[in-house]
């Protein structure tokens, strides 16, 4: 297997240089640059923990060595699995300045999905937390080292047991870093949504992801005096870039890290930081809008809350000046690329029904029916893009390159939207069986294969429902052999499978067959169509 690359055309390369989204930045460069200009400046808060810009860069630079120490070399990939600690920073950081390729886990992941992307990878090491929100994860990089033979080192911020301690990691080592990497070189792998089976890998370039962020945290009106509250795992895309950490630290501000975004963590850290500005999916910041009028914290210093990763309905959107007293944001983008967002001083009824406008005005964007013709102006239609924060292709993933890519290098990205005169866009859906819950995307597929991995199920169609608060729930529907398990124990045995907690069906339902054509066949798509249309129809008749 090759080392993960990303490759833009020459011309649309040189385009995106001319005009100065690609400016030949690199990680690396930019940590020293803000260590020397900002040296003094809080760059990272967490717990009783501030440390400056010139602490991160020295941090980085410790693990840099401790890294290189352990025999990786350059271009070597690394599993990051951490939450929300100041360690996030000063480990990514430290892989970027080793010129290492960090590969991007969640806290939710479990053996089925840190294997597979430690396989897919072939990353040699991983690093993980002790323990958070009561898990264990050196347990789970036990199983993990046998299940990837090629890990070859485990790293653990907090007790470490049998594996190497994160704080001591670089005790001793050169200082020698390699050069930095070319603006054009892979930084990282993050993880798709995984709308079929499990997630496959992004390659983001320095130089396409500095421009994301750049250009976000401009958009975003960040700068030195911006504080972020980091509440979403920070390995996520939209935390990470939109502005995320990394615009927020581009911009010289200050990230504040969250270990969990319930209102009664975040709002005490929002009025101690004096937090300006954050991100959320629908289900917190309606959690949040309902704490708010009773809370006895002063939430006065957030001017911007962000929400994307599912769509925010109009009429909770329009609560948010009213009760929480700051400006909405609505953000719809995608780890492969494309970021739109309403604007600061967009009006109130753009801001509350539509999904944003692109980043940047070499965006394209094409709103095509399922024939793969244009669509008239303020019509639904499948949502496909490229530009110069857009990739070309997933990391070893032939055929799904041949799915997801246009033979001229549209991302097709399985979205349903209307564009509005004004450029804006309205989205309607997914295209696809990718159950969009609370911002997790599910892959149906790959829940049905575990479903149906139970002695006693038939066969098995997991579909999306609608869902006032998560925006979509997964559904099951089940058809059973022999002894029927029951909904709960079925769902405790999917949980037994090391998955991530978000992808055990919501709820399970028992059905005695499918519907088939005549010569007992039914495509996928038809059967989830046709469950998820009698389920609603059901529900609707039984509430009236």
């Amino acid at each position: 297997m090759s080392a993960p690359t990303q490759t833009f055309p020459p011309d649309l390369s040189a385009r995106y240089r001319d005009k100065g989204y690609w400016r030949g930045e690199t990680f690396p460069a930019m940590l020293r640059d803000r260590a020397v200009r900002l040296a003094d400046n809080v760059a990272v808060v967490g717990g009783d923990r501030r440390w400056t810009y010139a602490d991160l860069h020295e941090r980085a630079k410790k693990a840099a060595a401790g890294f290189l120490a352990l025999g990786l070399r350059p271009g070597d990939r690394v599993v990051v699995q951490l939450p929300n600690v100041p360690e996030f920073l000063s480990a990514v950081f430290g892989l970027f300045l080793a010129r290492l390729v960090p590969v991007y886990a969640l806290p939710a992941h479990r053996l089925t999905e840190i294997s597979h992307f430690a396989a897919k990878s072939e990353a040699k090491a991983y690093v993980v937390a002790a323990s958070h929100d009561g898990f264990d994860y050196r347990a789970l990089a036990r199983e993990a080292l046998a299940a990837a033979p090629g890990l070859a080192h485990v790293v653990v911020v907090g007790e470490a047991q049998e594996f190497l301690p994160f704080d001591s990691l670089g005790d001793g080592a050169s200082l020698d870093l390699p050069p930095d990497p070319s603006p054009a070189d892979v930084a990282f792998l993050q993880i798709s949504g995984g709308s079929t089976g499990l997630s496959k890998l992004i390659p983001r370039t320095h130089d396409d992801y500095i421009y994301s962020f750049r250009a976000s945290a401009e958009i975003c009106g960040l700068d030195e005096s911006s504080v972020y509250l980091a509440a979403l795992p920070v390995a996520h895309n939209f935390p990470m870039s939109s502005p995320g950490v990394f615009g927020t630290l581009h911009a010289g501000g200050r990230v504040v890290m969250c270990p969990a975004p319930s209102p009664s963590i975040a709002f005490p850290l929002i009025e101690r930081a004096r937090v300006t500005i954050t991100g959320l999916v629908p289900p917190l910041a309606l959690l949040w809008l309902q704490a708010a009028p009773t809370a006895k914290h002063d939430l006065s210093s957030l001017r911007v809350l962000q929400v994307g990763g599912a769509k925010f309905m109009p009429e909770s959107a329009k609560r948010v000046r009213p009760v929480l007293g700051c400006t909405l944001q609505q953000v719809f983008g995608m780890a492969e690329g494309l970021v739109n967002y309403t604007r600061l001083d967009d009006p109130e009824d753009i801001i509350v029904e539509t999904q944003g406008r692109p980043i940047s005005p070499d965006d394209e964007i094409l709103i095509l029916d399922d024939a793969g013709n244009p669509v008239a102006e303020g019509e639904p239609g499948n949502l496909l893009t490229r530009g110069p924060y857009t990739i070309r292709a997933y990391h070893d993933e032939p055929g799904a390159n041949q799915r997801a890519f246009t033979a001229d290098g549209f991302y097709r990205t399985g979205d349903v939207v209307k564009r509005t005169p004004d450029g804006y866009l309205v989205v309607q859906g997914r295209a696809t069986d990718h159950i969009n819950r609370a911002g997790e995307k599910i892959s149906a597929e790959e829940i049905e294969d575990h479903l149906l991995a139970h002695p006693n199920v038939f066969d098995a169609a997991v579909v999306s429902i609608p869902d006032d608060f998560l925006g979509e729930r997964s559904c099951a529907f089940v058809i059973s052999q022999g002894d029927a398990p029951k909904g709960p124990a079925l769902k405790a045995w999917m949980r037994q499978r090391n998955l991530a907690d978000f992808k055990v069906p919501d709820q399970i339902v028992f059905v005695d067959s499918f519907a088939t054509t005549a010569v007992g066949k039914i495509s996928r798509k038809e059967l989830r169509a046709a469950l998820r249309a009698t389920f609603l129809r059901t529900q609707k008749e039984k509430a009236g």
